[in-house]
């Protein structure tokens, strides 16, 4: 043993042929934590002073080869000013370069997934072997970054300048024939010849074969280009980048430049450009929130496995209550992650609706090669509709999805406990009627609860877990896990009117609809917010999820919130709903909806909503764009707010989450908590000051209240 640290281990083979380790104690994968980084200094320092060492493996003692940096590492080193963060990702660069500059050849074998620095400490290597089944790549982008451990360095003089901007700037995590055809590997082989073939490489390097020092200094020197041509490339892709990106998200458009910036320079001046352009990333707002982000999306699989702990039941067998669109989307997602589906209604009609839903989503699975017609067919064998209750005695779990009429609902519900066995769930897919009430019909409530879908249920990754006051702990266990083997990101809430994420939207649309009645445009408030982030405005939002739709959880808002969210004027979506003009549905809705060639319903402007909001509304005037979003996000905010003071989410970061998962708030703001952050709690309560004239809808919540005081933060 030549070196042996917790992270890091240096073993010499026959032939001078050292092993370099990756394997991180205590943890499941190994990540470049400061710890990994200071580990593989050393280990360098002393293959540097063995005389005995010809040539270096570097591998991996876990499943994957190495995920990346350690995000968690990233809050407080963000908060350093930029000369200091920048300094931190040239001490790091150090150690890469003392590898790289090793007297010997060297071969990196990647066995699984290696990400951002994993990426970059293979980039480091002569040579890279990977196995068939590893996939690789530089996801930094999406967390507001670019590669900041010489990886905007290397990749373009190793796989020239266009690939090197779709491998940084698109973010993508690719296999290995992706890798080897661009040139980011050497070599391909079979993961239980992984060893053998870097070895094999290494004493070709050895035998004179292969120059590895040819190889290596293309990474030392400035990129091969003619000037000229690398302006034009880095111009053309920096353009289609900035395209792509959009304003708000600033990473990629700088990764290309600061590529452009160092494509003249040797490597360590072009090191000393990545990291300051790294480190002016680092402080964007977009990094802070999309790091918040992803440290949020942990803490919630975290606390959904703490749920699965309490005792899920194994899931062989589901049935979904009610087919039609959602039913059968209910039945497909199932079906297509592996759990069988049995579809009941009571109507042949309704069955043929939710099968051909299923099959429309297993047919576009098919055009788009993303499966064969042989998996398509298996997919719907899974699903199996039917007239009765016939194969209910064998289900797990069934979700109910019949129409939104607690009578009904509570009707079907208890009818079906009857037919299943012991310790069968049963869970609503509700959006509105409260689960303790749903439960009064059933003789073993704990055995229910909600779960709330999105629709299109394809494509909405959130389901909203609503435990009733007498659900069970492997009740809500149950559910998760069934939800996350669907695929789904399962957050659980406690019941209230419109649980979590219905509870927090209606007071958006609340605002929005003040400010209809003060005489705003809809369609320029749309494009504020728009602007702002949101994927479509509360107008177009509204026509999506369907105006009666909307008014029907209004009520029930307005029923049990009366304080700020029942008013005493006539709203505009209510105008609408009473001309029954529900949205796309009906293709009129605030907007007017045609189809295009392509079969797919286009919003246009429509005089006629106008004319009929007139009597309603004041006369129409031009609003500040802050105002506007103040006017909409303080409402929203404060309910997210709320609803942790009331104990219906459990964290910051499943409430940020939720509405990234279930309403599309602009992940680069990092969700409502964080955008108060963003802010400033003090700031922000300030700001609720300013417009608490408008009523109880914008006033700070108490918690709110003591935090600015405090100077405490919801993330410390």
């Amino acid at each position: 043993m030549i070196y042996s640290g917790k992270a890091v281990s240096v073993t010499l083979h026959d032939g001078g042929i050292a092993e370099l380790k990756f394997d991180l104690q205590g943890e499941s994968v190994n990540k470049f934590n400061q710890e990994t980084v200071v580990d593989l200094g050393k280990a360098v320092d002393a293959i540097k002073g063995n005389s005995d060492v010809k040539g270096v493996v570097v591998t991996s003692g876990k499943s994957v080869f190495i995920v990346g940096a350690d995000i968690t590492e990233f809050t407080d080193m963000f908060k350093l000013p930029e000369d200091e963060i920048a300094g931190w990702c040239l001490k790091s660069n150090q150690v890469f370069c003392a590898f790289e500059d090793l007297p010997v050849p060297t071969v990196c074998a990647i066995n699984g997934i290696a990400l951002g620095g994993g990426l970059e400490m293979a980039l480091a290597c002569d040579f890279r072997v990977m196995s068939e089944t590893a996939q690789v790549g530089l996801p930094e982008v999406k967390l507001g970054l670019f590669p900041g451990f010489g990886g905007t360095v290397r990749m373009p003089r190793l796989i020239g300048v266009d690939n090197a901007v779709e491998w940084i700037a698109a973010a993508g995590q690719h296999k290995a024939d992706k890798a080897l055809k661009d040139g980011v590997v050497d070599a391909v082989v079979a993961g239980d010849k992984l060893f053998d073939a870097a070895i094999a490489l290494i004493k070709q390097c050895l035998e004179g074969k292969i120059d590895h020092m040819k190889k290596r200094s293309e990474k030392l020197e400035p990129l091969k280009l003619p000037p000229l041509e690398n302006m034009m490339a880095f111009q053309t892709s920096g353009a289609f980048v900035a395209q792509q990106a959009g304003k708000n998200y600033p990473a990629p458009v700088a990764a290309v430049n600061v590529m452009q910036q160092h494509g003249g320079m040797k490597r360590d001046q072009a090191l000393e450009a990545e990291a300051k352009g790294f480190a002016k990333v680092a402080k964007t707002p977009q990094a802070t929130a999309l790091v918040g982000l992803f440290l949020a999306d942990q803490a919630v699989k975290k606390a959904n496995g703490g749920h699965i702990k309490k005792g899920a039941k194994d899931l062989n067998q589901a049935a979904v209550l009610g087919a039609g669109i959602m039913g059968g989307g209910i039945a497909y997602q199932s079906a297509s992650k592996g759990t069988p589906i049995i579809m009941k209604d009571i109507a042949d009609a309704a069955l043929d609706l939710g099968m051909g839903e299923a099959s429309k989503l297993l047919a576009k699975q098919v055009q788009r090669k993303r499966i064969d017609p042989a998996k398509m067919g298996k997919t719907l064998s899974m699903i199996r509709p039917t007239l009765n209750y016939g194969d209910f005695a064998n289900v797990d779990v069934v979700v109910e999805a019949v129409v939104e009429n607690e009578k009904i609902k509570q009707s079907v519900l208890a009818e079906t406990e009857g037919k299943l066995k012991d310790g069968a769930v049963l869970a609503s897919n509700t959006s509105t009627i409260s689960i303790t009430r749903l439960a009064t019909a059933l003789k073993k409530p704990e055995n229910f609860a909600g779960m709330h879908f999105f629709n299109p249920v394809h494509m909405m990754p959130l389901v909203e877990i609503i435990r009733g006051e007498k659900t069970s702990d492997e009740t809500v266990a149950t559910l998760v896990a069934y939800a996350t083997k669907m695929g789904k990101n399962p957050i659980v809430v406690n019941d209230c009117p419109g649980f979590l994420v219905n509870r927090v939207l209606f007071p958006y649309f609340g605002g929005f609809g003040m400010l209809m009645r003060d005489g705003a445009d809809f369609q320029a408030v749309d494009k504020v917010m728009e602007k702002f982030g949101w994927p479509m405005g509360p107008a177009y939002l509204m026509d999506v999820v369907g105006i009666d739709t909307g008014v029907h959880a209004a009520k029930v808002m307005a029923d049990g919130f009366p304080d700020r969210m029942k008013h005493d004027f006539k709203d505009v979506s209510e105008v609408l709903f009473e001309n029954k003009r529900y949205g796309q549905k009906t293709k009129a809705g605030f907007y007017q909806y045609v189809l295009d060639k392509k079969g797919k319903q286009v919003k246009t402007p429509d005089a006629t909503t106008w004319e009929l909001i007139k009597p309603h509304v004041a006369e129409t005037r031009e609003f500040d764009a802050d105002e506007i979003i103040a006017r909409l996000m303080i409402p929203l905010c404060t309910e997210t707010v709320r609803c942790l003071e009331d104990n219906i989410v459990g964290s910051a970061a499943e409430a940020d989450m939720a509405m990234i998962y279930g309403i599309g708030f602009p992940p680069f703001r990092g969700g409502p908590i964080r955008h108060i952050e963003s802010i400033g709690i003090k700031e922000f309560v300030a700001l609720c000051d300013k417009y608490a004239h408008l009523g109880k809808l914008y006033e700070a919540p108490q918690l709110l209240k003591d935090m600015a005081a405090s100077g405490k933060s919801f993330f410390a």
